[in-house]
């Protein structure tokens, strides 16, 4: 079973994406910031981690940006809001900075099992984010 790793400080939206990927039969383990994130993948690697890019401690582009250091192999989809901005730049920095994938919030759930299912058989973005 493929595990999944959310990261995101707002825990209604962790809940939801764990309901459909466990719905979806995904294994799924969360963590509120970027710090707790790179702590659990540490300690239990994932197949694949989604992450959001604004949170306190240590916000996305931070732990990708750690994460990817270590773990080149790494397979990121990183989603935001966007907070007082539009999420267009931060998930090109996202981009840039090693995401596979990026999505803006609210995250559909059709295009979010789509985007995930894409990103575990290793098919990269064909959009330019």
């Amino acid at each position: 079973m493929e595990r999944i790793l959310i990261i995101d400080d707002e825990a209604p939206i962790r809940s939801m994406i764990r309901l459909v990927l466990e719905r979806a039969g995904y294994a799924v383990d969360e963590a509120s910031d970027g710090v707790e994130g790179i702590r659990c993948f540490r300690e239990k690697p994932a197949d694949l981690i989604i992450t959001d890019l604004i949170m306190p401690n240590k916000d996305g582009i931070g732990m990708i940006l750690e994460l990817k250091k270590e773990f080149s192999f790494i397979k990121i989809i990183a989603m935001s809001g966007g907070g007082l901005n539009r999420p267009d730049g931060y998930l090109r920095g996202a981009k840039k900075l090693g995401a596979t994938y990026t999505l803006s919030k609210p995250i559909d759930r059709q295009e979010l099992l789509r985007t995930v299912r894409d990103t575990l058989k290793g098919q990269t973005e064909s959009a330019p984010s």
